[in-house]
């Protein structure tokens, strides 16, 4: 947004070095961008935060710099002629809608000459790289530019039956507009009709029927504060964007709306016009300021230093709040319609920060105070887990929650993949139903990038159908290949095998005693025929483990044995761990034996 300095100086008696100035405005987080000299003096182009519509215009910046300064706002309400005849008598003016229009004021400028305007307002507009068009359409450009409140100028003898209507459109209704062409409205398009059509499309841009000509003579000026909701539809729907459309979507000040429409007729009868007697200022659902309470120890918690009473008051005040004091060490702040931004308290101790400055607040962080996490029984069961895997030598991943239907295929025929309405990719379609094939992934990975061997763990959940019933369970998989160990000089690494994986799923349910562990020999799909195992706790079957399918292994570009498994983890957590066992130490030194058994060839395992 451009800025003129010489602008400023209408709302503040301004006399500070122009290094400063830029300095001030960057320390409050109104960044200067951009900075040129021309013919029409010092332009600043600075970049107001998305979330302070009140900085949109020349009196608002004017504020911020009054704050820092200590400088008082100069009132610049000029003079006005008014006529006999009252605004009232001149024009109806209704709202059908006062949740997309909470409040609309209109003023009647009669007996105007619609010529080129003054030099010094077309010396303005020119700074601020806009092209004068005539007086009327001129004036409504300058109290934008000035007050950030948008306004708009309709020819009032092309109004028809002399009234104002604030409603949604009808479906298919149509709108010539200023730029030329023709909008076709829908019922969620808000527009100012007359009494038989459209004449603009509210907030946005104005109608052709209505708009002023070179033979314009009765002028009237809307001043009117529009909800952000319709002016985003009409945005997207037609792709227009305009000056006041910005700022109505940001969000104007509702209070303003009167002041902006006197302004707007002073300046016009200031050239030859006389504005009727009055205001029309419909405003059924009178806004009421928000208020805030402000804590002194909450300032120091957040900002990490002592800010001043004295400057917090005066800080505040300048910037328009009013503060009265409450007892236990605080204010309660009664925040300006036009600060639509501020709605908590943090919001007020970042103003405090602003202008108290950034570059004097500590760099360490203030101390937090939380409370300590409840006690999880399964919490403690996993993280034990994690433990006793870390020290087996595996490696814990953690893969995302979605995969491609085509690498998901679930444990049991019942069960069914859980779609996702609006996936971002194919590949992440569906809610994975087993974390092996994540671990598997991680395998390739790591094993076609020259790794020796690999030894990973997730903890993770899963999701299917079963029985048109959404399950999540949670899920333990481990997937082990090729060289295990750390190579020295007493010890060689061993290849991975079934003996290995078997033994670390026994070492893991041993360590959170759920006894007695059995296997069983079973098929599954997952696996090569005749190596996979159940893994059953007390009778109930609560994973499978073995060599994973050659095919399967091959769709990762897999070409080693892989050796995997995967535990339930819902059922096994429900599952009452054995009692500890409390023993004497032994007093007597132990004796090992190592005793070597003969099988049978027939025996699996």
């Amino acid at each position: 947004m451009k800025i003129i300095v010489d602008w400023l100086k209408d709302y503040i008696d301004l006399d500070v070095p122009m290094s400063c100035l830029v300095e001030d405005l960057d320390r409050i987080g109104l960044m200067v961008s951009g900075k040129s000299e021309n013919e029409y003096g010092t332009i600043l182009e600075i970049e107001p935060p998305p979330n302070r519509p009140d900085v949109l215009g020349h009196l608002g910046v004017a504020r911020e710099l009054a704050a820092i300064h200590g400088l008082s706002l100069k009132g610049n309400n000029g003079t006005l002629t008014e006529a006999d005849v009252p605004v009232d008598h001149l024009i109806d003016v209704q709202i059908w809608d006062d949740e997309m229009c909470p409040r609309y004021c209109a003023v009647v400028i009669r007996d105007v000459e619609v010529e080129p305007s003054p030099e010094w307002l077309q010396v303005r507009l020119r700074a601020l790289g806009l092209n004068p068009v005539n007086n009327v359409v001129d004036v409504t450009q300058y109290v934008l530019f000035a007050t950030a409140q948008p306004l708009h100028a309709f020819d009032f003898d092309r109004i028809s039956g002399s009234k104002i209507i604030v409603r949604k459109a009808k479906k298919g209704e149509k709108i010539r507009i200023l730029e030329g062409g023709e909008l076709v409205l829908a019922p969620d398009c808000l527009v100012i009709a007359d009494d038989e059509k459209p004449t603009a499309l509210a907030g946005v841009i104005g109608g052709q029927d209505a708009s002023i000509t070179g033979i314009t003579r009765n002028v009237m000026i809307e001043s009117a504060i529009f909800h952000p909701v319709p002016i985003r539809t009409a945005l997207r729907k037609f792709g227009i964007q305009t000056e006041a459309a910005f700022r109505f979507e940001r969000g104007v000040d509702v209070s303003f709306a009167p002041k902006a429409a006197s302004i707007a007729a002073s300046l016009l009868t200031q050239m030859g016009g006389a504005a009727a007697k009055g205001m029309i200022d419909i405003y059924p659902k009178p806004v009421k300021k928000r208020t805030v309470v402000l804590r002194r120890h909450r300032i120091k918690e957040l900002l990490a230093t002592d800010v001043k009473e004295e400057f917090i008051e005066k800080t505040l005040a300048r910037l328009g709040f009013e503060l009265s004091v409450r007892q236990q060490g605080g204010w309660q702040v009664s925040v300006p319609t036009y600060r639509v931004d501020i709605e908590r308290e943090v919001d007020l101790i970042e103003e405090v920060a602003r202008f108290h400055g950034y570059d004097k607040i500590p760099s360490t962080l203030p101390p937090m105070s939380g409370l300590e996490p409840a006690f999880s029984p399964q919490r403690c069961l996993l993280e034990h887990m994690r433990r006793s895997l870390f020290h087996s030598g595996f490696d814990e991943v953690v893969n995302g929650a979605f995969s491609s239907e085509e690498r998901e295929s679930p444990n049991h025929p019942k069960q069914k993949v859980i779609e996702i309405l609006n996936p971002i990719s194919a590949r992440s379609s569906v809610l994975k139903t087993t974390v092996l094939n994540g671990l598997l992934e991680n395998a390739e990975w790591n094993l076609n990038r020259g790794a020796q061997g690999i030894s990973l763990f997730e903890i993770g959940k899963v999701h299917f159908w079963e029985d048109d019933q959404a399950k999540e369970l949670l899920s333990l998989g481990l997937v082990i290949s090729g060289l295990q160990g750390i190579q020295n000089w007493q010890v060689r690494p061993e290849r991975a095998d079934f003996f290995h994986l078997k033994g670390v799923c026994e070492d893991i349910l041993f360590h959170l005693r759920y006894e007695p562990v059995s296997f069983l020999k079973r098929d599954h799909s997952r696996y090569e025929k005749d190596f996979c195992l159940s893994v059953l706790v007390k009778g109930e079957e609560i994973g499978t483990l073995g060599m994973l399918n050659q095919s399967l292994c091959e769709s990762f570009s897999l070409r080693e044995e892989i050796w995997g498994a995967e535990l339930n983890l819902t059922a096994l957590l429900a599952k009452q761990p054995q009692p500890f066992n409390l023993e004497p130490v032994v007093k007597y030194p132990s004796v090992i034996r190592d005793v070597s058994l003969l099988g049978s060839e027939n025996i699996d395992f």
